[in-house]
């Protein structure tokens, strides 16, 4: 049972809103793609895990954030079940890679990345430090899942915590078959009430209203070229059509997620969404939708 569903990150929602909307830097773009790649790759894991037999009686939290002794760290996924703490470390990495003779990890091209090990041990000690503090004592089990297919990892030391594509399935038989018990709902229900909302530590481009792109997006291939006509959107590109309330609408989605300390007034959406040529279709929508706090000209909307 998955007690804490997974989503995407503020950051990530943001990023690729940005994305569509002004020129990142090539490390901007870089770092993007890599919050794509690991998303793309922690859905794969779920959606496998949540296949296997028995899954119906485990307790799985995702994307848990927790802070102990003024550090923060994220858990990609947690499985409670028979008075074990199975901890999962999830990697989309695509490509060779290999571990030279001091331990690094490089590619091909002997370019180094991070030692996911070190990462999965830190994450690890801190997690046991903080049940710890918290009175509660459970066997931990980490272990690092690189889901993609197409990775490939040379010279790997033997009896370390890494499970490859091909292992799996011979994984999955590892994992226990009895339920969660009381003392691990206890955990999961205690874990969830310290987990943090959102991580004080965003990667986030600078930028400003004036600077990016305005106009409505289209929902399939994300251009900016759209044609208003009979309450529909129509996209120049691929010919999606969207109706005109839910294109709005999340166009002021992205407006609140882009710029909290702005009022959402009807002039500002009528600006943002561009191709919407009516303010009386997007002050009827807001109306609808949001709730009108003043009157006249002072008045803005909230959600």
């Amino acid at each position: 049972m998955v007690i804490n569903p997974r989503s995407e990150s503020k950051e990530l929602k943001l990023y690729r809103m940005l994305n569509r909307r002004m020129d990142l830097s090539d490390e901007e773009v870089q770092y993007y793609w890599s919050l794509e790649k690991g998303f793309e790759g922690e859905i794969q894991f779920d959606a496998w895990l949540n296949d296997l037999p028995g899954s119906e009686n485990w307790l799985i939290l995702n994307d848990l954030l927790l802070e102990y002794n003024r550090t923060t760290f994220q858990i990609d996924s947690l499985l409670l079940a028979d008075e074990t703490l199975y901890f999962f470390e999830i990697k989309n990495f695509e490509g060779d890679f290999f571990i030279d003779e001091n331990g690094r990890w490089l590619t091909l091209t002997k370019k180094e990345i991070k030692n996911p090990l070190i990462q999965l041990e830190r994450s690890k000690s801190l997690l046991r430090q903080l049940l710890q503090s918290l009175g509660m004592k459970v066997a931990i089990k980490s272990k690092i899942i690189f889901i993609n297919p197409h990775f490939q990892l040379y010279q790997a030391p033997l009896c370390q915590p890494i499970i490859f594509p091909t292992q799996l399935k011979r994984f999955s038989k590892q994992l226990p078959v009895k339920p969660a018990n009381r003392k691990c709902r206890q955990i999961s229900e205690k874990l969830l009430s310290i987990h943090l909302k959102e991580s004080p530590y965003k990667r986030l481009p600078k930028y400003t209203y004036e600077q990016l792109k305005k106009g409505i997006i289209c929902k399939s291939c994300h251009s900016r070229e759209l044609q208003y006509q009979d309450y529909i959107l129509i996209c120049k590109k691929c010919s999606c059509k969207e109706d005109v309330r839910s294109s709005i609408i999340r166009s002021v989605e992205e407006f609140i997620l882009l710029f909290p300390e702005r009022k959402v007034t009807t002039n500002a959406i009528f600006e943002w969404c561009e191709v919407i040529k009516s303010k009386k279709v997007i002050r009827k929508l807001l109306l609808e939708n949001y709730t009108c706090i003043g009157y006249g000209k002072s008045s803005y909307y909230v959600d």
